[in-house]
């Protein structure tokens, strides 16, 4: 069973593959009906599925594709000239082939798909024998039950027989399919028939058989004899060993260049490789500090030349791994010549499809969710955009209209062009069916540029068709555009001209795995953005905000952008003093951007991105999380749910710098006991002396052990500190890494950090000073002297 079983598998494999192509090869073969190696090539895929489904007993796949076999060879050898009404029952053959290989894969048998393909036989029957379509369709008596249940009541049961009585069950049907080829050799003999035309399946398969006998083939291939298929074996034999003698006959062995692999597989190695590239972006973050700390030692130059070869190797794996995973879009582009044949045709409108940049690749879960968006697309410029034959000569344009679809990479991501020659987007027309429908009220439409009008074809409910019909009218098709391009984290642009047509152009990620993003931080908090939304990057001033209905908005070039914080968003509080410069990240998705104010701008870094579990995978606003170089969680922001928060994102934009008044104690100090100094040193001992020396000024002290318990005492705190006492060396945070943490905070900006080590070195002490040291003093020092820097710097003037 494991064996047939795995012989389905790869026929299904190779059939999908080869019937990928097959749609727009039959469109080409209708603009170029005496192309010889397109008819062969179409030909052979015919003749292929129809061995493979004999001897996999697939009767009615095995039925339908004999006689689509019969009209190919028989236009091959120009018997028959192709025609659009023959076209359209060739390509109707071709998708019921292709849902009996689905019905196969789904259920194992294409006898219970409940796909009727009398008809269409009837017609391929009418085709090849040169009979008017209707007619024979017409003259058709009502279908009569066929054999092949008698030959399913003898069949044997394979699903229960051991893999010896299946090998045996080969073998003799082998030999029953042998017998029954030679007695009708011997009956051809006889009838004074020539022998080597009749099987010939290698000039079948190459296309290149003789024209004199040639076309005596195709009368035989109906005989009854070659249609009963109880006899799965048969058809591969002769196939088989055909193939065995091209191959000696070609002189050698041919190695075979590609290996199917399970996509599980890649996924599980794409994980590996997230994985590699965090310890990559640890270990360079790591490096930084140890060359920071042990500036000019000689072992530095070594480290640096490891790291950078683990860092290209990785970056290089990393490629390597996600060019695996990459498929060309070709194979979605596919479709579309077939689909814009029947719509011309449909619509009795001239249309012809120019497609280029197939080879473009992107990675496979991207290239599944592409192929939907592309056919409403598609579908729109062939409907609304070309116009009609009589329109289009009335207008001086070649009747002919034109779509073109080409696909091409643009940094860390791909785009892909759909652009007409048609009639364009009127954006007053669009403003007022808009206005008309209830989608935008008419002081919207007023307010609109007509860059924001075109994007009013992506509303739900919105059509500019003027009747509903099998194509277009509902107003759904680019809504969906809309919603799968967002899921995709892409962007969508329109371009149009009355009278000249229109452009739309996708924006998409090369993948969704490993993404490049923007990281910037939000008072204490630090988020990752996916670069592909990110539209740009400015710096502002509380000046060039404006508000409008009570909503802050940016003037940027000929743009009104609506602005909204992103600690309003995420509902951060405010802890750290406001700078008179704002960042502005303005982010689009689809057709929509806003503009978001941050704090900080970290910088660009590749990211992986990382799942927040069964209990987290709700939280609104985040789509992920990921390990950054120093090891800390950043969370990743989702641009689509952040573009839906902003709008109930109720807080504006201040306008007004906050006071540093305000944030100051309000409270005048009475007793030495209200003012509070933090100690922070790793050793005991040190904390002791220290605490000793003050003890004279009767201040409140508090201890720290290191700098992340230091900086947890800081931030949890109900009063503001009036001094710290920080070492240097300490574990887990350093005294400057410290430091530089606490001047983040709006309330200890002015705070004295008084450097208590005993570094004493130059360089230490310009650290010192730019991670914003008030004083450095080093040890051993005298009880009195640290008392003075402390009651100096604290402005102490109670008496204890």
């Amino acid at each position: 069973m494991d064996e047939l079983q795995e012989i389905l598998q790869d026929f299904l494999v190779e059939a999908f593959e080869m019937i990928e192509q097959l749609d727009q090869d039959l469109v080409e073969l209708e603009n170029r009906p005496d192309d010889l190696d397109l008819l062969n090539r179409i030909f052979r895929v015919a003749h292929t599925i129809k061995g493979s489904s004999s001897f996999l007993n697939f009767d009615v796949l095995t039925k339908l594709t004999h006689h689509m076999e019969d009209v190919l060879n028989k236009a091959r050898h120009g018997d028959l000239k192709i025609t659009p009404e023959i076209m359209d029952v060739v390509l109707a053959s071709i998708d019921q082939m292709k849902a009996l290989l689905f019905s196969i894969r789904d259920t194992g048998s294409d006898a219970t798909s409940g796909i009727n393909i009398d008809p269409t036989v009837v017609k391929l029957d009418a085709v090849s024998s040169g009979k008017a379509i209707d007619a024979a369709v017409a003259a058709t008596p009502a279908p009569s039950p066929v054999a092949e249940p008698e030959a399913a009541a003898d069949e044997p049961d394979y699903a229960n027989m051991s893999a010896e009585d299946v090998e045996k069950e080969i073998e003799r049907l082998l030999m029953e399919r042998q017998e029954q080829d030679e007695k009708r050799r011997q009956e051809k003999r006889a009838n004074g028939e020539a022998m080597p035309e009749v099987e010939a399946p290698r000039e079948v398969d190459e296309g290149q058989s003789e024209s004199a006998p040639a076309p005596q083939a195709a009368p035989q291939a109906p005989a009854p004899a070659a249609v009963p298929a109880p006899k799965p074996a048969a058809a591969v034999a002769p196939a088989a060993a055909a193939a065995g003698g091209d191959a000696a006959a070609a002189g050698g062995t041919t190695v075979e260049q590609t290996i199917r692999v399970d996509v599980n597989r890649l996924d599980h190695l794409m994980n590996l490789i997230g994985e590699l590239v965090l310890g990559k972006n640890r270990l360079i973050k790591i490096y930084s500090d140890v060359e920071e700390r042990y500036e000019g030692e000689q072992f530095l130059d070594e480290l640096n030349q490891v790291v950078s070869s683990v860092s290209t190797v990785t970056t290089d794996l990393q490629i390597a791994v996600m060019k695996t995973r990459m498929l060309p879009i070709g194979r979605v582009f596919n479709r579309f010549p077939r689909m814009i044949r029947d719509l011309s045709r449909e619509l009795n409108k001239k249309v012809e499809l120019v497609m280029s940049g197939e080879e473009t690749e992107l990675d496979k879960s991207i290239v599944e969710e592409i192929g939907d968006p592309l056919v409403h697309i598609i579908r729109n410029s062939a409907d609304h955009g070309v116009e009609m034959p009589d329109v289009r000569a009335a207008a001086g344009k070649n009747e002919m209209g034109i779509v073109e679809l080409k696909a091409y990479h643009e940094g860390n991501s791909i785009v892909i062009e759909i652009s007409d020659d048609g009639k364009g987007l009127d954006p007053l027309m669009l403003k007022s069916k808009a206005v008309e429908k209830g989608v935008i009220s008419e002081k919207e439409a007023d307010a609109m540029s007509d860059k924001e009008a075109f994007t009013l074809i992506f509303k739900p409910g919105f059509s500019t068709a003027a009747k509903i019909t099998n194509v277009s009218g509902r107003g759904v098709g680019m809504d969906v555009v809309k919603t799968n391009i967002e899921k995709l984290n892409g962007i969508i642009e329109v371009d149009s001209q009355v009278g000249k047509g229109t452009t739309i152009k996708l924006k998409i990620p090369l993948t969704l795995a490993i993404i490049q993003a923007l990281l910037v931080g939000v008072q204490e908090e630090f988020f990752a953005i996916p670069l592909s939304s990110v539209l740009e990057t400015v710096r502002i001033t509380q000046d060039d905000i404006f508000l409008v209905e009570g909503k802050s908005v940016l003037r940027l070039r000929s743009e009104v952008l609506s602005l909204v914080k992103l600690s309003d968003i995420f509902g951060i509080e405010a802890t750290m003093e406001e700078n008179e410069n704002l960042y502005v990240v303005i982010i689009g998705l689809a057709d929509a951007k806003i503009g978001l104010v941050i704090d900080r701008l970290i910088g660009q870094e590749e990211i992986v991105i990382k799942s927040l579990g069964y209990y987290l995978k709700g939280v609104d606003g985040i789509a992920g999380a990921t390990i950054r170089g120093d090891g800390r969680v950043t969370l990743i922001a989702d641009v689509a749910a952040l573009m839906q928060m902003a709008k109930t994102a109720h807080k504006k934009v201040d306008t007004t710098k906050k006071a540093t008044a305000a944030i100051a104690q309000a409270a005048k100090k009475t007793e030495p006991s209200d003012y509070k100094v933090l100690i922070v040193d790793d050793s005991k001992t040190d904390r002791s002396i220290m605490r000793n020396s003050l003890k004279p000024l009767g201040v409140t002290i508090v201890e720290a052990g290191d700098g992340v318990e230091a900086l947890g005492i800081i931030k949890n705190s109900d009063h503001p500190f009036d001094a710290c006492l920080i070492d240097i060396e300490m574990p887990k945070m350093d005294g400057y890494t410290l430091a530089s943490e606490i001047r983040k905070y709006n309330k200890y900006r002015n705070m004295p950090l008084i450097a208590v080590t005993s570094r004493t070195g130059k360089t230490d002490r310009m650290r010192g000073v730019e991670v914003g040291m008030a004083e450095y003093i080093t040890k051993p020092y005298s009880p009195d002297y640290l008392m003075n820097v402390v009651k100096r710097h604290t402005n102490l003037t109670v008496e204890g």
